[in-house]
């Protein structure tokens, strides 16, 4: 079934041509990716679809029943309500059902319907109709699924008390996701995400898109999400967009081969057409061959020329040299405490980082890989700890707020007042690299784009020519195909890198050492980030092993912390918390089948209430009633233990 359908959309903002004959149709159950470049018209694509932005010519049909749900970049919820009661909206009209189911409930168990056959049949029917569709649409599970959506999203460690308006932006708009997801339109229409999203939730999320029972059409530059989760991509490029069947990657080797072939066509088509204009050429004057000249110049007026395929799109180009080579130990990191004040982010952190190396922060989101970042440079002090620099030294600090750009200045004022001994030609040609050409060079900073501010910032790092260069999220507002010029340059960069990324493609082509932040400590994992979530997975299943055998040893002596050696004490720690995951999770288990053999037993009972020989006695009526609200309240108590293991 087709969900929604696009046809020859055109956009235009004055002479300016934003989409030109755009079509596009979504069937059910599919994932598609919306791609393209910065400023190629997505955001607006995906707003006219909303129904949030009108277009100037072309047809949109979508079915009436089909509800669609949109989430816009950085769209926060704004609510004068605590988170959950917010979420509990969503489900209003489950509420006010199970309302009249209770209702329902106590009027069967009256005498005096029990006293009316005919009142207390219409009365069962209306119950057993009600409590089915109810059922059927999750009203024994609705609360259960706010918990699960919110722990997804990072909101399990907060009070569900907590009024929406005192939350951040990025906790705004993870919440305005769940409640997208809570309400579960036929639909979903995803503008970036993953924006404040980290990895761990990035990866809850994709897990949850792929299960989702409506289909998707999803806005992303996160080519490792892309390439988990859809199954189309359309890219829109010079206005106009282009159909692929594949994830991400797929995509492009497909585009890559499209593009070759077309070439070929192209290039044999003009080998012809030169054939043909030099026998016109050689021919037309001759009396014997005249008639044939003839006939070639009309073929070839008739002749479907085809346009030379566009064999890339123009992309900034850059690289990162060093003004001088610094010493084997770039960094030492010493019982570090960083934070605000006396808030402490992250306490005992000891490392050292060497010279050539690609070291990535990753943790959670509020875990302090910024601030520690920011502590480094000494824009923020060390609470306690040493920092140690080697020999010679130099940073080179890119800011994912972009700070150090002055909103008042011009792009062009913004290099040269920081380099002015170089020409301005040079800046300009330097600006060019990085595609600010023409007139572009004199916007001010103010008016540029997150994607162009970037670019901006990396122009300026690039001229610092610093041999350690200290990134916070350097993906942030860049196209894919920026993404891809920015890892290049960083791969062949001759410095050492220490970064922050939660872009996982990111992670895994630059990183050659993974660093978790923790509130106590940072633990390193040599390798790039598959070899970091595959090292994760094994010390995960050796937790779980440990709880088990815990489990069936209660009696066995544990040795003294004190009297363990610091390496020890970390791995028998380590061995410890994964068996009591192992026993966490064999416990949710237990109790999501528990409920699911409940709620079975309930259907069974609400079924029987409707058989001829139950319902005509109401001694066996009320039996059933009973047995359905026992049920149903174990089902409650095990939907809070459920929770709370869940929140752990």
């Amino acid at each position: 079934m087709i969900l929604l359908q696009a046809e020859h959309i055109n956009k235009a903002y004055g002479v300016e041509t934003i989409l030109q004959d755009i079509s596009l149709q979504i069937q059910s159950g599919e994932r598609v990716g919306l791609v393209g470049v910065n400023g190629a018209g997505k955001s607006t694509l995906m707003k006219i679809l909303a129904g949030q932005l009108s277009f100037d010519s072309g047809v949109i049909r979508k079915p009436k029943d089909v509800t669609l749900g949109y989430l816009a970049q950085d769209s926060g919820l704004e609510s004068e309500q605590t988170i959950w009661d917010e979420m509990m909206g969503v489900f209003q009209d489950l509420q006010e059902e199970e309302r009249v189911l209770r209702r329902l409930e106590l009027e069967m168990g009256s005498e005096e319907v029990l006293a009316d056959e005919r009142r207390y049949k219409q009365v069962l029917e209306e119950y057993d109709r009600r409590s089915v569709a109810f059922r059927d649409r999750g009203g024994y599970s609705y609360e259960a699924s706010i918990r699960g959506v919110l722990h997804g999203l990072r909101f399990a460690d907060m009070e569900v008390t907590t009024p929406i308006q005192t939350l951040s932006g990025g906790q705004k708009t993870r919440l305005a996701l769940a409640k997208l997801l809570l309400q579960a339109p036929d639909l979903l229409l995803l503008d970036e995400p993953t924006n404040y999203l980290d990895i761990e939730t990035m990866t809850w999320l994709e897990t949850y898109l792929q299960n989702y029972k409506g289909a998707i059409l999803v806005v992303s530059h996160d080519r490792y999400f892309l390439d988990k989760l859809v199954t189309v991509i359309y890219e829109i490029e010079r206005n106009r967009a282009t159909r692929y069947v594949g994830n991400y990657s797929k995509f492009l080797e497909t585009k890559a081969s499209r593009i070759e072939q077309e070439l070929r066509m192209y290039e044999r088509q003009q080998e012809e057409i030169s054939r043909m204009e030099d026998f016109i050429q050689r021919n037309i004057a001759r009396a014997t061959t005249t008639k044939r000249a003839q006939s070639r110049r009309k073929a070839l007026e008739k002749m479907d020329r085809l346009e030379k395929p566009v064999t890339g799109t123009k992309a900034a180009h850059f690289s990162f040299g060093i003004a001088k080579m610094s010493g084997h130990d770039v960094g030492k990191i010493t019982n570090l405490s960083i934070g605000y004040g006396d808030h402490v982010l992250a306490g005992n952190l000891t490392f050292t980082i060497e010279r050539e190396e690609r070291v990535a922060i990753v943790g959670p989101n509020g875990i302090g890989k910024s601030t520690l970042l920011k502590t480094i440079i000494g824009q923020l002090p060390a609470l306690r700890g040493q920092i140690q620099l080697g020999s010679n030294v130099t940073i080179g600090y890119y800011d994912q707020e972009q700070q150090n750009l002055h909103e008042g200045k011009t792009v062009l004022a913004e290099i040269w007042d920081d380099y002015p001994n170089m020409l301005e030609k040079d800046v300009r040609t330097l600006l060019g690299n990085f595609l600010f050409s023409g007139d572009d060079v004199l916007k001010k900073i103010g008016d540029l784009s997150g994607g162009e501010r970037a670019r901006v910032s990396l122009a300026k790092l690039m001229l610092q020519e610093a041999n350690f260069l200290l990134f916070d999220e350097p993906t942030n507002h860049l196209d894919i195909l920026s993404k891809e010029v920015l890892e290049n340059a960083l791969f062949d960069y001759p410095g050492t890198i220490l970064f922050v990324s939660h872009d996982r493609y990111f992670l895994n082509r630059i990183a050659t050492r993974v660093l978790e932040l923790s509130p106590d400590g940072v633990t390193s994992y040599l390798g790039d980030y598959d070899y970091y979530v595959e090292k994760k997975q094994e010390l995960a299943e050796l937790a779980l092993e440990r709880s088990k055998e815990k489990a069936a040893n209660p009696g066995a002596k544990q040795t003294p912390a004190q009297a363990v050696p610091k390496e020890k004490l970390s791995y028998e720690q380590e061995k410890e918390a994964k068996r009591r995951e192992r026993q966490r999770l064999r416990r949710i288990e237990e109790i999501e089948q528990t409920i699911a053999e409940r709620e079975a037993e309930i259907a069974r009972w609400e079924e029987e209430l409707c058989q001829p020989e139950i319902y005509s006695d109401h001694l066996l009526v009320k039996e059933r009633n009973e047995c359905i609200s026992q049920a149903r309240a174990e089902i409650d108590q095990l939907l809070e233990e459920w929770s709370d293991l869940s929140d752990v």
